[in-house]
């Protein structure tokens, strides 16, 4: 049954997607077919094999010492305030070990490691995915620097990509996570689910933006350049890094208390005035993709309001809402897990300000054209989360 299911979400996905494309006569399929299968191929692996079992444990245990090393830092500093059972646990534990992976992305940049990881990964991936090489590129690059930085390191390009090619750009930046906050995510759900996802969001960035955008790079159009950061000492860009991440940190916190605090409201006032919450709302309208998903049907309020959640607010606070969900013992293993791969993007309304602001900091006419098509960006990001915990939920 669930077979049928998910083929049933998997049409649902590709229908929402083909009938918003902008010129369906321009969609290639043969890449299409080859990276759906991919992502098949790739959720088989990580999620029911030993080999995906061993790489799945061998990214977690890395993340694991990181978190680990970043607890000392964080314990000389707060340590008064660190006792078991606090408030400030959340603070202190999840959001303060952004600071030192941001440390480690920096070194990995200032070393060539990672700029050379990301072009020839991205040059691979434009083999099979049948977009340009700056496309491939930056999907990469928003994987590992963030949906704002990734930006900055195709600047020179900015302005002279077509509305076409932006958009991909942008949807790759939306549709993906940065590495720095990889870390926060594993302490709130499985980081089995957090890997996935990661590998899952790579190929369905490409395939709904196939559909709902589809167009053909010229070879003289095919080309990338990406910029050389300014020459710092060690030191000195350590230092920027740290403080990026803690910027990170605090914007997160901030985003927290003010969504949590609003949701509260929002909630209240509805409770009060129609005896149903805001949020039990958003669950029923949500409800009917969760089950195509593979979430059971009884389940699929519940799940609904996490993703509604996750769009209006962000993800963090979907996943403490999951969090707590989890431990009440209110959803099966198969919803947490599909949830859970939902919740891995950034895909929100926030995300739309964040990028036109990126983009307009570096070009004014191109952050503009972004913020045109923001809502197209939201509904293509959101269709990738679904496509990929839909494909998740063949093998949970």
């Amino acid at each position: 049954m669930k077979y049928i299911i998910a083929i049933a979400g998997l049409v649902a996905v590709f229908a929402m997607t083909y009938f918003a494309s902008n010129d369906r006569s321009r969609i290639r399929y043969r890449p299409l077919v080859q990276m759906i299968i991919l992502q098949i191929v790739l959720a088989f692996l990580l999620l029911n094999t030993t080999l995906g079992e061993t790489l799945i444990r061998g990214f977690t245990s890395v993340f694991e010492a990181l978190l680990a090393y970043a607890a000392e830092g964080v314990n000389f500093v707060f340590g008064g305030i660190m006792n078991e059972g606090t408030t400030s646990q959340f603070f202190l534990m999840v959001l303060m070990p952004i600071v030192v992976i941001s440390a480690l992305i920096g070194i990995l940049q200032y070393l060539k490691i990672l700029p050379f990881i990301i072009r020839y990964i991205g040059l691979a991936l434009s083999k099979v995915n049948g977009m340009g090489k700056l496309e491939s590129y930056n999907a990469v690059a928003s994987a590992i620097l963030g949906q704002s930085e990734v930006f900055i390191s195709v600047k020179k390009q900015i302005g002279l990509l077509p509305e076409r090619r932006l958009y991909t750009l942008c949807a790759s930046a939306m549709s993906t996570v940065s590495m720095s906050i990889v870390g926060a995510y594993m302490t709130m759900i499985e980081p089995r689910y957090v890997v996935t996802a990661l590998v899952l969001n790579l190929f369905g960035g490409f395939i709904i933006a196939s559909i709902l955008n589809p167009y053909r790079v010229s070879k003289e159009e095919d080309i990338l350049e990406v910029q050389k950061e300014r020459r710092q000492s060690f030191f000195e860009m350590l230092g920027e890094y740290i403080m990026d991440g803690f910027r990170v940190a605090i914007t997160v916190a901030a985003m927290l208390i003010g969504f949590v605090a609003l949701i509260a409201l929002i909630n209240g006032l509805f409770g009060s005035l129609f005896g149903i919450t805001f949020q039990q709302i958003l669950g029923y309208i949500f409800s009917p993709f969760a089950f195509l998903m593979g979430v059971p049907w009884k389940e699929a309020v519940e799940a609904g309001n996490i993703m509604a959640t996750k769009m209006v607010a962000n993800e963090f606070v979907a996943m403490l809402d999951l969090s707590t969900m989890t431990k009440e013992g209110a959803l099966s293993a198969r919803t947490i897990g599909i949830v859970s791969v939902f919740l891995v993007s950034f895909a929100n309304f926030s995300s739309i300000g964040i990028i036109s602001g990126a983009v307009k900091g570096l070009h004014e006419e191109q952050g503009n054209t972004v913020a045109r098509f923001g809502l197209r960006l939201l509904y293509g990001a959101t269709l990738v989360s679904v496509l990929s915990a839909t494909v998740a939920g063949l093998f949970l």
